[in-house]
């Protein structure tokens, strides 16, 4: 199945930064190789099986996790809206949201499925962490930050943990096979909403034949498929680094449904997602960058105040959950 996503494989090259930015510029989602992410592939193997483990775990057990206001912890069945325009009831789907670690710790409680685990996650967390400050700089890069207000660390500066915390998320998304819920029904459920992410980056890493993701593209405005390709991890632009940009690397909507069943019918399907965030006090003031001066379209650099981080993240969560207190 051919893709409408370009695969650019990573380097810390200029050619490299150029493509990234008019992948992003163009349609928002590119995939990169896994090689040059610096991710071992045995540990997102890992990684699945923990996943797997926790949501095969009681969902009375999972149930005492359940998520709260600090976009924490286990989101279950049809919690979830993500489109809440069209969507009548949640998203048909769970997961678990782990927020960053100190020193190795998680900083929210852990059901017993993942308790044992708590040094693999973090590990995982931090190579996620790590990849995205790669694409960050590259990012800086392409858009040839003046160096006296950072260059190409402009970005990577204001998404260090030294600033303080953040929304970053590590998410484990589960997809449960339909044939096993006689309650589903297609005129009221939808695997995830469209939608487009809150914060900088996504990293979205998914299982060979459990394809599902599409998304809407910004010229033709229809639907595309996008499939899982092996050995790459698919990147997309989030609404903040959008609006952050003016409008210019673009936070494209996208949604999960149920693919037409393959030889083997329907079946379950897993993910995981890695959305990065800058700290809370960081400024979403205009980027000093010639490239988006001159080819944005507004967000930061026309907006009536300045917002933070934590502003950002707050009236995303408010509008997918209801909540109305900090998620700090």
């Amino acid at each position: 199945m051919s893709s409408p996503v370009s695969l650019i494989p990573l380097a810390d090259t200029q050619e490299c930064a150029e493509n990234l930015l008019q992948a992003a510029e163009t349609l928002g989602f590119v995939y990169i190789t896994l090689e040059g992410s610096d991710i071992p592939p045995e540990k997102v193997e890992r990684m699945f099986e923990i996943s797997k483990k926790f949501f095969a775990s009681p969902k009375e057990e999972k149930a005492k996790y359940h998520i709260s206001p600090d976009n924490r912890g286990w989101s279950s069945m049809h919690t979830e809206i993500l489109d809440p325009e069209h969507q009548r009831r949640g998203d048909f789907k769970e997961a678990f949201n782990l927020g960053e670690f100190k020193d190795g710790k998680a900083q929210q409680p852990l059901p017993l499925a993942l308790q044992d685990h708590e040094s693999e996650l973090n590990e995982f967390s931090d190579y996620c962490y790590n990849l995205c400050l790669k694409l960050l700089r590259l990012f800086g890069t392409a858009l040839k930050i003046n160096e006296t207000e950072g260059g190409k660390e402009w970005f990577t500066s204001r998404h260090s943990r030294s600033e303080g915390p953040s929304g970053s998320i590590l998410r484990l998304l589960f997809y449960p096979n339909i044939s096993a819920h006689p309650d589903f029904d297609p005129k009221l459920d939808t695997r995830a909403g469209a939608h487009s992410d809150y914060g900088s980056i996504t990293l979205l890493f998914q299982r060979p034949s459990e394809p599902g993701l599409e998304i809407l593209h910004p010229y033709s405005k229809t639907w595309h498929p996008v499939p899982v390709v092996s050995n790459a991890i698919l990147v997309n632009i989030g609404d903040l680094l959008s609006y952050w940009t003016a409008g210019l690397l673009r936070s494209t909507v996208h949604r999960v449904v149920t693919p037409d069943s393959g030889p083997e019918g329907p079946k379950d399907r897993y993910s995981m997602a890695f959305f990065c965030h800058p700290s809370y006090p960081t400024l979403l003031t205009p980027i000093p960058s010639e490239i988006i001066r001159s080819r944005g379209e507004g967000g930061a650099n026309d907006a009536e105040r300045t917002l933070t981080s934590l502003d950002h993240l707050k009236s995303r969560l408010s509008s997918a959950y209801g909540w109305k207190s900090d998620p700090a």
